[in-house]
């Protein structure tokens, strides 16, 4: 038995995995963000640990037996939040997360501090990197920035709690702006230029190979392992998307899914660093040894559709998805437009001050018109980033919560015109990969742990919905255009971060 564990944004999950691959427990424990200057958004460590203790008490309540006898723990999560930790491993402030637009002056100064970036890390200096964010506590808070002795990303955290080492992975070391992607080794230029050092770094480990071991007195107090004499290793895990692409068996070049989380994610396997920062590309490495990936990512995508479910009033994401469908076609046509940009915007726009916009509202406009604006905004952000990338081979496989909904799917294979297919766990993708790479440093291979789980739906674009799209596409893409400087506070006379 495997354990993966993925710390997201607003839960933390956690998924039990048989030796055969199946299934055999789940749990989760809500995350909060908080959101105290605009542009930020936080949360401290203090939540996942209490949401690590929740999801842990709940297995070990339902499925003690297949808890004893885990024999690897894996961990995915959400990437790029920096959490600082001074010399006794005490959080020094809340983590600073991957959607925290804050250090956007911080991006261009590192950019030009260091010409070479793009090339070094395949992605250019954006605000939900980590490097950024450690550049502005130099500036805004440098007593504490004096006191850092490592810098972790949330996973990461959560291994030193479990077993006291300070690991990372190529993946999720990959969005740190640290990393030299090609060599998947820590680049010593790049970590001066925001003030630090190689001391100042986890180790680094493939996804699959073994970081540390379960500490005893936990594996105690949860029953973890306790079937068996050996203890249990921890994988390196992975990244969120990299470890959902292992989870769904996304490990070949052109293989890819399409994300409905928090944030909404375009993924493409690559077997080599194939960089494309012009347009807002991320370039990272897999969580798989001598294997890459390039992703395009919009930073609102099913939290767009939890902001509408309570600012137009929805009991929940399934009544406005239902209200959205109700929307026959000649409707469609007619209802408003919507820049998903809530948090900003990261493919291909790099925006952190982009805004989010309704436009064309009308007294003949209800409920259901601005719930099918907001999702269809949301999928038409998604193509945005499908075109930045190099071509999928086939079928995308659909994964993250926004999966769940048939008609979105559908909508969604539309506008891309691309067909998405759903597998079995692809909900769960992220904790599905990270006890895949448990088993993988268990002594699992790749060939028989990184199967391609069963097609449960395939979803085949519309081809006579394809004019209409387009149309709505360019109508998308034009208003972005439009209003891109009024977005800009240098533009607008606003005061920047």
């Amino acid at each position: 038995m495997y354990l993966g564990l993925d710390l997201g944004t607003s839960a933390l999950k956690a998924l039990l995995l048989t030796d055969e691959g199946d299934i055999a427990g789940m749990a989760d424990a809500p995350l909060s963000v908080h959101h105290p200057e605009p542009l930020w958004a936080e949360q401290h460590p203090s939540q996942w640990e209490q949401a690590l203790d929740a999801v842990m008490t709940a297995l070990q309540g339902r499925y003690a037996g297949a808890l004893a006898s885990v024999r690897g723990i894996g961990l995915s999560g959400q990437m790029h939040g920096a959490v600082a930790l001074d010399a006794a491993d005490t959080v020094l402030r809340p983590a600073i997360l991957w959607n925290d637009g804050r250090s956007a002056r911080q991006c261009q100064q590192l950019s030009q501090a260091v010409p070479q970036l793009a090339r070094i890390t395949g992605n250019l200096a954006m605000p939900g990197f980590t490097a950024p964010k450690l550049l502005w506590m130099r500036e805004q808070e440098p007593a504490l920035f004096a006191r850092i002795s490592r810098v972790l990303l949330p996973k990461d955290w959560l291994r030193l709690l479990l077993s006291g080492e300070a690991v990372s992975d190529m993946s999720d070391a990959s969005g740190t702006l640290w990393l030299d992607v090609a060599r998947r080794d820590w680049s010593d230029e790049l970590l001066a230029a925001t003030g630090l050092a190689r001391a100042h770094m986890p180790r680094l480990v493939e996804g699959s190979e073994a970081s540390g071991w379960l500490r005893p007195a936990l594996a105690r107090r949860w029953g973890v392992g306790t079937a068996h004499r050996g203890g249990v290793v921890i994988a390196g895990g992975g990244g969120d998307n990299a470890a959902s692409a292992v989870g769904m068996g996304l490990i070949n070049p052109g293989q890819g899914f399409v994300s409905l989380g928090t944030s909404g994610v375009i993924f493409v396997a690559g077997e080599h660093f194939a960089p494309n920062p012009q347009q807002a590309v991320h370039a990272f490495c897999h969580a798989l040894p001598g294997r890459w990936h390039q992703m395009s990512v919009m930073l609102s995508a099913a939290s767009a559709v939890r902001w509408a479910v309570g600012s137009l009033g929805f009991r929940d994401e399934a009544a406005l998805l239902a209200a959205a469908a109700s929307l026959d076609a000649s409707a469609r046509v007619h209802a408003p437009l919507f820049l998903p940009y809530l948090s900003g915007e990261r493919s291909p726009h790099n925006n952190p001050h982009a805004q989010g916009v309704l436009l064309g509202l009308s007294q003949i406009h209800g409920q259901a018109d601005l719930a099918y604006a907001v999702v269809e905004g949301v999928s038409m952000g998604l193509r945005d980033g499908l075109d930045t990338l190099a071509q999928p081979a086939g079928a995308l496989a659909l994964v993250g919560g926004g999966a769940r909904s048939a008609w979105w799917s559908q909508l969604l294979a539309d506008i891309l015109e691309v067909p998405l297919t759903l597998h079995a766990g692809g909900e769960v993708g992220g904790a599905l990969g990270a006890a895949r790479l448990a088993q993988l440093a268990a002594g699992g291979t790749v060939s028989a742990v990184c199967a391609t789980p069963a097609v449960q739906r395939c979803f085949e674009p519309d081809s006579t919905q394809a004019e209409g799209h387009q149309r709505r596409h360019a109508q998308f893409q034009a208003l972005y255009a439009r209003l891109r400087a009024h977005f800009d506070p240098a533009a607008s006379g606003m005061k920047g971060p």
